[in-house]
């Protein structure tokens, strides 16, 4: 069979690129829960399989209950950081000021310093800062609609879950009756790569969490700062983002640090205090933990974030890299995809 000019074929992949993206845009209310709830039943199978095979439970009830245990400790996460900002919003009026304050110092320090009149030095920065830190009913009303859109997300995704484990059978053999009868060893080799791969990776994130969490607490305890629990529960979370992860972090623990202290000291102790912790963890306990279980360079790790930001926002960051890893596992095993499986992963040394 003749093959297709180059140009014919640059020209399907570039809009078959563009429908997958506009697919994606399209459906993330759907796709997006619905990839979560995959990587959720992956993770949650060996729990659902002990539940059939040693308790005698039918699947549909091994399946409920894997995903009421999931679901209670994801619960427990919740309640502790809701106990902890419920103490943090006590502080909002001296956050208030202490941004203020720090405005304003800001203003005469550039008069004095380059002989700027304050009247001209971003007043619109100014007021907008004041407006925003003063409309707490505004800041309360978006907390809220977060609040119920990550709700309803949970509880589509853990319904989906439940799903994705109830007819788990079914979809293994529409998988395999979709290709041809001599691609079913290569679609099977592919089932099993994703689910040993996801797995490991997503045990290894949530090791990788506790880790970081506890070191950061105990640091920042040990410093002095008043909410060292919720800092070192936020910073475990949001470090699994890579690269983007530790510096949100050390944004939020500068920001509240400097609010219930009120000193620019004790602020700058925190970010060297995470730079430490966050070079531990990038390489001791990443490498140790995780175990280069998904091995995809650094340049694609960091584009593939970027663009899940871009489509999906917030979950599409943390979707990024088992996408990426999945893409990776089909590419490997596909001869016309090979080249494209070897962009993705690391250079290989000779």
């Amino acid at each position: 069979m003749k093959q297709p000019p180059f140009y014919q074929k640059l020209a399907m992949v570039l809009v078959a690129l563009i429908a997958l993206v506009y697919i994606a845009v399209l459906g993330k209310e759907v796709l997006s829960p619905l990839i979560f709830s995959f990587l959720f039943a992956i993770l949650l199978y060996p729990l659902c399989r002990f539940f059939e095979k040693r308790c005698k439970l039918p699947r549909g009830l091994a399946s409920i209950l894997s995903v009421i245990v999931f679901l209670g400790i994801i619960l427990g996460i919740f309640y502790l950081l809701g106990t902890q900002f419920r103490s943090l919003s006590e502080d909002w009026p001296q956050f208030k000021e202490q941004v203020i304050y720090a405005i304003d110092s800001s203003q005469d320090w550039v008069a004095k310093t380059f002989n700027i009149d304050r009247s001209h030095q971003l007043n619109y920065l100014t007021d907008a800062a004041k407006k925003l830190l003063s409309s707490s009913t505004v800041v309360i009303g978006a907390t809220v609609l977060s609040i119920s859109s990550i709700l309803l997300f949970l509880v589509f995704t853990f319904i989906y879950t439940f799903f994705i484990l109830l007819y788990r059978t079914l979809i293994v053999d529409f998988l395999t009756a979709v290709f041809k009868e001599k691609h079913l060893n290569i679609v099977h080799e592919v089932l099993e790569q994703v689910q040993y791969i996801i797995r490991k990776y997503l045990i290894g994130l949530m090791i990788q969490i506790v880790i970081v969490s506890t070191i950061t607490c105990l640091v920042l305890w040990l410093i002095g700062i008043k909410y060292a629990f919720l800092l070192g529960l936020l910073t475990g979370i949001i470090n699994i983002i890579p690269y983007i992860g530790i510096f949100t972090a050390m944004l939020l623990s500068a920001l509240i640090t400097f609010a219930t202290t009120a000193t620019f000291s004790k602020a700058l102790i925190v970010i060297v205090a995470l730079i430490g912790i966050h070079a531990l963890d990038s390489n001791i306990l990443l490498p140790t933990v995780v175990g280069s279980k998904v091995k995809i360079n650094a340049f694609v790790t960091v584009l593939g974030v970027f663009i899940g930001e871009m489509i999906w926002g917030i979950p599409g960051m943390f979707l990024s890299i088992p996408i990426i890893a999945v893409m990776k596992i089909v590419f490997d095993r596909v001869d016309e995809l090979k080249p494209w499986g070897m962009l993705l992963g690391e250079e290989t040394k000779k």
